[in-house]
């Protein structure tokens, strides 16, 4: 009883007079104080309805193991690091269409953002044996249907690794660097078309379609490398730029059969892309998408492998651009194609002959997601934002666009990995104040079976900081348009007193930064802001994504626009709130984000009173034609679009303080963008802050980079907002 009567009192002098905010420190965002449990490189197995994970056994040792994705209990360890001192850790393993063997790969080195080279060791689930695929590292190497063969790159050719001899055959002869390449996408589609492996098996693996890259006529662009050497090096490679010449691709089969490659007839397209190809379901036909240069025409052909003829199956238009789709194909060859074509994005079905059969889902929301077909109930599995752009659930609907059915109903952000059954699915589930958890479901009602993992733990951790909430608002344009927001506000948050403010902000277009999920790394460092007396927002606006073709495609050929008027617009609305000191408003971004927070400072220099970029687009005319010219066209054809929004056209206008940084190994957004930003602001005489990172990429990282990185954004941000 005097236990519970002190408790009392305890509670009571705790509400009166509360207890210290633990504080968030820098090295705790990087360190992995906040790092949530996750389900590791979980894959769905097509043929006994079970589901494989890597998981750490001990310190040194992982596994690959098989779950029931009924029961969710282990069924089996399929590998073993400790059996096979070779592999230190299983850095991707994929297996066979008959999940009898598995491609393990390790050692990995990155290329690109998604490229990367690796030591490949195939290994058979039922004999046991392990055999190192090549005596050096390769790409993308993916088994034939049969599982009899193994295709992959090497030195910008392609070989075929015949499983039983294990012996490899070179099918390409010409690849060479920075001139031709075969089977892997260059620097550009790999970024911007989200694809590295051009190559693709046949259904009976008797041929081997894929596209070969011709960048001798690319300019080259050359980077630094310093190292630690005595002298730097310098890694060149094929870059193009908006309006300059891009690679020459071209479409090529070869059959294994007769050891002869055919090229595709595509003569009467010029300047285009092919950005996906994939062997249908029935073995004499591939699909092939080419879209032309402005990316506003693409025509989806089904290619016979045998006499090379195409057949027009779709063709996909927009007055601005076209979404390249990936297609799911039925076992009779009808398809699955998503399009913005009513202003939403849809799920439509086609025959094989490409007649529409039906739209399936219909309304003003967009799907997200798509996850496939029960093809015995003819029920199709798919994420969307029906509930509110910033939310994502998932959903069943019959094919026919009858009986749709929503299956999450937490409000937050779900996703799904479907057993391939489609009777059960896993389900990851997070918002702003409930940490990731996954739990298995049932795909006909939605209901949770059973609980597989949380991170309660580090709920109940992150509650001794008393984290702000995040409050979603949206906040009108001086022209009354509605834009998403998020508000966070020091928990001490008094209505009475004035706050600074700080806007975070990406903007590209189809992009999101407003969504209701757990916190990322940002929202950690920005929750410290507010312990130190700061409110940041975030808001949404015109040009970004998950509210229709309209409101996304508004900043068509003016990129920057748009964008950075609804920026200022939101500052200035902000700033005659009661609770904001309008004379303090700041603004930061990365790589877009970076575009856009210079420009707020230097259009909305009454606005902004500083801004940081990070490594930033400052001229279009430095950035890549893919993206570039899919919201812009090129430069010779829309030159005012191009100068009109960009950061050096307005330099003089600088102000406030600002803050440039950029890594000198950024193959993305070349630092010759931050260069050309200094050289024109210390000609105009202008006194601004930058920092340049040696031999780091976009995402400026390694070691204690990040954590140096944002010591100095805190201490920018302190001394000058």
């Amino acid at each position: 009883m005097k236990h519970l009567n002190f408790t009392l009192l305890f509670c009571v002098i705790a509400s009166q007079f509360g207890f210290a905010q633990k504080q968030i420190e820098l090295k705790e965002i990087w360190n992995g104080t906040f790092r949530t449990k996750v389900m590791q490189s979980v894959n769905a197995m097509a043929n006994s309805n079970q589901y494989s994970r890597i998981e750490q056994a001990a310190k040194e040792i992982q596994e690959i193991n098989l779950y029931d994705f009924r029961t969710l209990e282990k069924t089996n360890t399929i590998f073993n690091t400790q059996d096979f001192k070779e592999i230190k850790t299983i850095d991707s393993y994929v297996f066979d269409d008959k999940e009898e063997q598995i491609l393990i790969g390790t050692n990995s080195q990155a290329i690109y953002r998604r490229s990367s080279l690796a030591d490949f060791y195939l290994y058979n689930t039922l004999t046991k044996s392990f055999v190192k695929v090549a005596e050096h590292a390769i790409m993308e190497p993916t088994f034939s249907k049969d599982g009899k063969k193994i295709a992959y790159a090497y030195q910008n050719n392609l070989f075929i690794y015949d499983i039983a001899s294990h012996k490899s055959t070179q099918i390409t002869t010409d690849g060479l660097k920075n001139h031709v390449i075969n089977g892997i996408s260059d620097w550009v589609y790999e970024e911007e078309f989200s694809i590295v492996r051009m190559f693709d098996w046949s259904l009976n693996g008797d041929k081997i379609a894929y596209v070969k890259f011709d960048e001798t006529e690319v300019p080259e662009y050359s980077m630094d490398v310093y190292g630690n050497g005595l002298y730097p090096t310098q890694d060149k490679f094929k870059y193009p730029k908006a309006g300059e010449n891009n690679a020459i691709v071209s479409l090529h089969i070869y059959d294994l059969n007769t050891s002869k490659t055919s090229q595709v007839d595509l003569t009467e397209f010029s300047d285009f892309y092919i950005p996906r190809i994939k062997w249908t379901n029935d073995n004499n036909y591939l699909s092939v998408q080419v879209i032309n240069r402005h990316q506003n025409d693409l025509k989806l052909f089904f290619v016979n492998g045998g006499t090379l003829e195409k057949q027009l199956i779709l063709n996909e238009t927009d007055k601005a651009y076209v979404d390249v789709q990936t297609l799911s194909f039925q076992p009779n060859n009808d398809f699955i194609w998503l399009s913005e074509r009513d202003g939403h994005n849809h799920l439509y079905h086609y025959n094989r002959e490409g007649k529409l059969i039906n739209q399936i889902t219909k309304g003003d929301w967009e799907v997200t997601d798509y996850y496939g077909i029960d093809a015995k109930n003819k029920t199709l599995f798919f994420q969307s934002v029906e509930q509110g752009s910033i939310y994502r659930d998932i959903y069943s609907i019959s094919l026919n666009g009858k009986n749709k059915k929503r299956l999450t109903s937490e409000v937050g952000t779900h996703s799904a990995i479907f057993s391939p059954s489609f009777d059960v699915f896993i389900n990851t589930f997070s918002s702003s104040v409930k940490a990731p958890r996954y739990s298995l479901k049932a795909a006909q009602t939605g209901k949770v079976i059973k609980e597989i993992l949380n991170n309660s733990e580090l709920e109940s951790k992150v509650a001794d900081y008393n984290l702000p909430k995040k409050e979603f608002v949206q906040i009108p344009t001086e022209e009354g348009v509605q834009l998403n927001a998020w508000i966070l506000k020091p928990s001490d948050f008094d209505p009475t007193k004035q706050y600074p403010v700080f806007m975070y902000q990406y903007s590209g277009p189809g992009s999101q930064q407003v969504a209701d999920k757990w916190f990322d790394s940002n929202d950690y460092w920005h929750a410290m802001l507010t312990q130190k007396g700061y409110i940041v927002v975030t808001v949404d606006g015109r040009g970004t994504g998950f509210r229709g073709a309209d409101f996304k495609k508004v900043t068509q050929l003016q990129l920057g626009k748009y964008e950075v008027e609804d920026q200022i617009s939101a500052a200035k609305y902000l700033g005659k709130q009661s609770y904001v000191d309008e004379s303090r408003i700041g603004i930061w971004g990365w790589s877009y984000g970076g575009f856009m927070s210079s420009n707020c400072l230097l259009k909305g220099n009454d606005t902004f009173k500083m801004a940081i970029a990070v490594a930033p687009v400052i001229n279009w005319r430095y950035y890549d034609s893919i993206y570039t010219e899919r919201y812009m066209t090129t430069p010779q054809e829309n030159p005012e679009g191009y100068d009109d929004n960009s950061p050096f056209t307005h330099a003089d206008k600088l102000k406030g303080k600002y803050l440039l940084i950029h890594g000198t190994a950024d193959d993305n957004v070349h630092v010759q963008n931050a260069m050309a930003m200094i050289e024109t602001l210390v000609q105009k005489n202008k006194d601004f802050d930058w920092l340049i990172y040696p031999d780091r990429n976009h995402g400026i990282y390694g070691g204690n980079t990040r954590l140096q990185l944002y010591t100095k954004m805190t201490n920018f941000i302190l001394n000058n907002l």
